[in-house]
Parts: structure tokens; sequence; C-alpha cells
């Protein structure tokens, strides 16, 4: 058995061991075509079979409705940035975005270039992003087209806990979900359209989920390149062009392992114990360690510290890969610690951290 170190790398991101385990099996004949996914024609009836159980898989865990449209494209999260924009906006339109963090900000830019951009909060401080705002410090544009929310911040370890809502009673909310899909259940019905990069907890990198609600192909823009249409994507089954069959494979393993735990209550739960453990921990001992994010706003998959020093920090952080635990450094943007507690994350990989944590702190005070 090779050894496995805890991952707390933010993306990409540790996957469940009894799926990559699963995969491993498959690697050559997959499903008996004595061949593995990656060498499948996405045309082909075993590929068809896997695109359409992932699909349904994912249905049954969110309660998604008719509806919706399930897409998997290609490009990551940030090729959503602008695609969004470009099906719904134009010269004469404008849309909200809330800014609270580095991603939302990066969104906002690329939307500035198909029509006019409303900035409804922006969180950012000369300390950096550590809040989101509730629905009533929004500053919401009565004729907005669409409200665009992060719900997850991965550099600056803040999350919603609530929905936001437009005050525009005909638009819609797009959710930027690529560090925090399915860490619990949420209604799909709050929003008319939802995208994710798959690499953190869904699978491996190389595929982008989108969920969109039907009725919105009639407001996209109809003169636009055809790859950058979702219709194109609707139409195909995310199938116009050779779908990143791979990444697709994997979201679908681990959708069926999310199931086999007892589905998305029972992964709340566990993501919860962990997140709660480790800020135990470290608002315990608030002579050594700082976390930044104020505590509504902290996010139960990305959880931020400061150590007294950055020598200290690199200290640490040297250690816990001598210790197995890895991917701790925090974003080079804004420096110091960072544990990325995803969903395959284990309860023992948040122990092994709070136990190196613990005794850190102690053998600086001795």
């Amino acid at each position: 058995m090779t050894k496995r170190v805890f991952n707390f790398n933010p993306g990409p991101a540790t996957l469940p061991l009894s799926v990559l385990e699963e995969i491993r099996d498959e690697l050559l004949d997959c499903r008996g075509a004595g061949m593995g996914v990656m060498e499948m024609s996405h045309r082909s009836a075993e590929y068809s079979a896997i695109h359409a159980e992932t699909k349904a898989s994912l249905r049954r865990l969110l309660e998604i409705g008719d509806e919706y449209e399930i897409l998997f494209l290609g490009g990551g999260a940030s090729t959503q940035f602008y695609t969004v924009p470009w099906n719904f906006l134009n010269i004469a339109k404008q849309a909200d975005y809330v800014l609270t963090g580095v991603w939302a900000a990066n969104a906002a830019v690329e939307a500035a270039r198909f029509g006019k951009i409303h900035y409804a909060y922006d969180a950012k401080t000369p300390q950096g992003y550590l809040r989101v705002p509730t629905q009533d410090e929004l500053s919401l544009s009565p004729d907005a087209v669409y409200l665009h929310v992060t719900t997850n911040n991965t550099i600056a370890g803040t999350q919603l806990h609530h929905t936001l809502r437009p005050e525009n009673p005909d638009a819609f909310v797009v959710g930027d979900m690529s560090s925090d899909m399915l860490w619990r259940k949420f209604d799909v019905r709050d929003y008319g359209l939802i995208y994710a990069g798959v690499q953190k907890n869904l699978g491996p990198a190389g595929a982008t989920l989108v969920i969109l609600r039907r009725d919105l192909l009639e407001r996209c823009q109809p003169d636009l390149p055809v790859m950058a249409r979702y219709r194109t994507h609707v139409e195909s089954d995310s199938l116009f062009n050779t779908a990143p069959v791979f990444p697709i494979y994997v979201v679908g393993k681990v959708l069926a392992w999310l199931e086999s735990i007892g589905g998305l209550g029972e992964m709340e739960r566990r993501n919860r114990a962990k997140a709660d453990l480790l800020y135990q921990t470290l608002d315990a001992n608030p002579d050594f360690f700082r976390t930044p994010v104020e505590r509504t706003s902290r996010s139960v998959m990305n959880v931020v510290w400061r150590l007294p020093t950055t020598e200290l920090e690199s200290r640490f952080v040297k250690l816990a890969d001598q210790n197995g635990l890895v991917g701790l450094k925090g974003h080079r943007s804004v420096g110091g610690l960072r544990a990325s507690l995803y969903n395959a994350m284990t309860l023992e990989g948040v122990e092994a951290l709070v136990s190196l944590l613990e005794s850190f702190a102690a053998n600086q005070r001795s």
C-alpha cells in the first residue's frame, strides 16, 4: 500500500480513497469494455451510460427538477466568468456583482467587457476580504439582469451561509460554487445558473459543472460563437465537441460515494465536525493563532489563520510536510496558513493537523 499524505491543498484537491481505488481497478478495462474511459469515444454506448448516470446521481443528491439542465464543460470556472455575461449581457443591460474575494472580483472584471457592472457590495478592506454581506447590506440595481455571487472564497476563507437575492423580480442569481459545491444540501431553485470547477469537491481538474434553468435560454444573446452558447451545450447534452470524459467519469464516482455515505445531510455533518474542531483549536489559543475572518463569515471549506511571525509560519509548513500534512501554505497573495477541508478530507486528517498545531504552539511557548 502506497503511503498517502493528508492533502489540504485547495485544488486540485484530495479525493475519496475508495473512489481512487475504483478508478485504479478500471483504468485498463472499464465495465468490460476492454479499455479505460480515457480511451472511449465520447459518443460510445459505454460512455453514454456513464454520462447519464453521473447526471442522474447529481439530480438525486440536489433534487434538481426537470426545469434545470446539467452541463459538463471544459475551460474551468474562469471560462464562466465571461460565458455568463456574454450570454446574458449587452451594452444596454447591467448586472449586479457581490465582491467577496479575488475570484468574485475577477468575474466582475470579465463581465465588464460585455455590459455595465454594478458592485452591489465590495468586501475588500486594507486587511483583505474578511466578511460576506447580509441581504440588507447589498446595494442592488432595480433593473439588473442577474446577481452574481461567489458562495465560498477559497483564498480569503469566507463563505455565504445564507442566500442573497436580487431586487429585480425578473433577475436571477448566478452562483459560483467552485469551492463549496455539495458540501451540504441547498435549494437549487434559489439560482438561475450555477457553475463550479469540479476540482475541489467533485473530481479532478478538467471539467466545469453548470446547472442552468432552461427558460433562461430564451434570454441568451443569439449571435455568439457556437461554443460560447449555452444552447449549443444543452441541445447536445454537453457532447457538441469531445467532452472531458475522464473528469466526468470521476465526478460520477464521487457522486456515487456521496450517495453511499448517506447523502448531503451526512456530508454536512462531517464537514461541520471537521471545521468546528479546527476553529475551536485556533480560538482556544488566541495568543498564538489569529483567525482574521469574522465568525459569521467563516468558511467550512477553507480555514485561514496566521501565526505570530511569517518565520514561524514557514517553520510550521515545513514541519507539517515532514509529518505528512501537505498543502497548508496560504495563497501567495495573502500569505499565512490555510487548510482546505473539502468533502474527501477525513476527520482523521483534521485531528492530525490539530495535534500538530497544539504541539507546535506548546513548544514555542516553552
